[in-house]
């Protein structure tokens, strides 16, 4: 049975938008500031590249139900992009956002000190992890062993107590990069809070409990 003319039309009509516009839409997509892996960029523009063009070339020299299918391959092949920008995106996140630990509230380090344990005893342990760390951060400076510096990052905050406590140096690297996961992350940290606030304790000469 042959198509309808106008389903024939629909299907050799040109794909849109075209191979050579998506290998650039994909390209400036990628070139964004939240993915910094060059070495990925490269290997997956050159894949997407390549699909497209094997795509491009089928659509051109085909039958139309062929050209439908190489049709449906490319809606794939964007979806399957979608995601993985998606993943990039979600993992760009996890870097160190230069955001600053602390905030204006007008919180003492005990005071934080309290409300993550709290948090932690209830099962918010994002909530423990993040108020633990800010604690810590407020305790070293109320107790000037942390030069006052406003707008500093869970990083800068990490560097200068592994170089104030430099027996403690991996576990304030910790802190400050689990902050980092679970802050701008959206990472869980159901174990990991107890050692941010065992940290906490420790810094601040206070017995674990």
């Amino acid at each position: 049975m042959t198509p309808p003319a106008g389903a024939a039309r629909a299907v050799l009509s040109p794909l849109d938008p075209s191979p050579e516009e998506a290998r650039e839409l994909v390209r400036r997509e990628l070139l964004r500031s939240e993915y910094h892996d060059r070495d990925l960029i490269e290997r997956l523009l050159t894949w997407v590249e390549r699909q497209l063009g094997t795509v491009a070339d089928a659509a051109s020299a085909a039958p139309p139900l062929s050209t439908l299918a190489a049709m449906l391959v490319l809606l794939a092949l964007v979806l399957a992009l979608g995601w993985l920008l998606s993943r990039a995106r979600r993992s760009a996140r996890v870097r160190p956002s230069g955001a600053a630990v602390l905030t204006d509230e007008p919180l003492t380090a005990a005071d934080l000190r309290a409300r993550a344990r709290a948090a932690h005893a209830a099962g918010r342990h994002e909530d423990a992890v993040v108020d633990g760390f800010r604690a810590i951060a407020l305790a070293q400076l109320e107790r000037d062993e942390l030069a006052a510096a406003p707008g500093r990052t869970a990083h800068e905050v990490a560097e200068a107590l592994a170089v104030r406590h430099p027996g403690r140096a991996a576990q304030a690297r910790e802190a400050g990069l689990l902050f980092d996961l679970v802050r701008y992350g959206d990472r869980s940290a159901s174990p990991a809070a107890a050692a941010v606030l065992a940290l906490d304790a420790d810094l601040a000469g206070v017995a674990a409990r």
